[in-house]
């Protein structure tokens, strides 16, 4: 079995449960994803399946390697590819899809995402400094303040928190709960919030330490 797949984020909600408490959720489009390539312990030292994601608005343009990727498999090219490992290579072939109930109600997953930009920003706001006091003619209300010592080693070090560019990392959250599937739809409900803004694309992997029911 494959352990994740390819979606996009569609926005967040709420949900309720059997007692009537509000849940926050978030809902996302995973897949439908085809099989394109085919790794194995023999040719590749490992094995895993590379997965495409399948969308309304294709590749217009592929380039020369796109297409001769693509043309191995007999496949339209896709604009997203990644590997997930896979439990049984043999029973996927090039050109299968993998659907979302792949995953089970209760059942956790990891999910993968890029940050949103929030462009640069002070020391305040990206590591959380607590600035200086507001009243008493204070002129140090939002600043970093010193960032190294003055004789020795006489440079700033690497590493130290200053303001800069934030956001635009890749992120994992982790052990998030599958509240429901639409296999119909290709639609995953899982608990809490993931990484990204509307409409980007995510990962979402199996809990490869998670227990399965027997």
């Amino acid at each position: 079995m494959v352990e994740g797949l390819i979606g996009k984020k569609v926005g967040m909600t709420q949900s309720f449960d059997a007692e009537g408490n509000a849940i926050p959720v978030t809902v996302i489009k995973a897949g439908p994803c085809t099989v394109i390539q085919k790794k194995s312990n023999e040719k590749d030292g490992y094995t895993a399946v590379q997965l495409g994601l399948v969308e309304e608005k294709g590749v217009k343009k592929p380039t020369k390697p796109q297409a001769g990727h693509f043309q191995k498999s007999g496949l339209p090219p896709a604009r997203i590819l990644r590997e997930f490992r896979t439990s049984d290579p043999a029973e996927l072939k090039e050109g299968d899809q993998v659907l979302v109930d792949i995953f089970q109600e209760g059942e956790r997953v990891h999910v993968t995402g890029t940050s949103k930009g929030k462009g640069f920003q002070g020391v305040v706001t990206r590591h959380h400094f607590r600035g200086g006091r507001a009243t008493h003619g204070s002129m140090f209300h939002r600043a970093p303040g010193s960032i190294g010592a003055s004789s020795y080693p006489s440079r700033v070090l690497k590493g130290t928190r200053m303001g800069g560019h934030m956001g635009q990392d890749r992120v994992t959250v982790r052990n998030l709960t599958v509240v429901r599937t639409d296999k119909e739809n290709n639609l995953l409900v899982v608990k809490g919030a993931v990484p990204g803004p509307r409409g980007s694309y995510l990962l979402i992997r199996k809990d490869a330490f998670e227990v399965q029911p027997a």
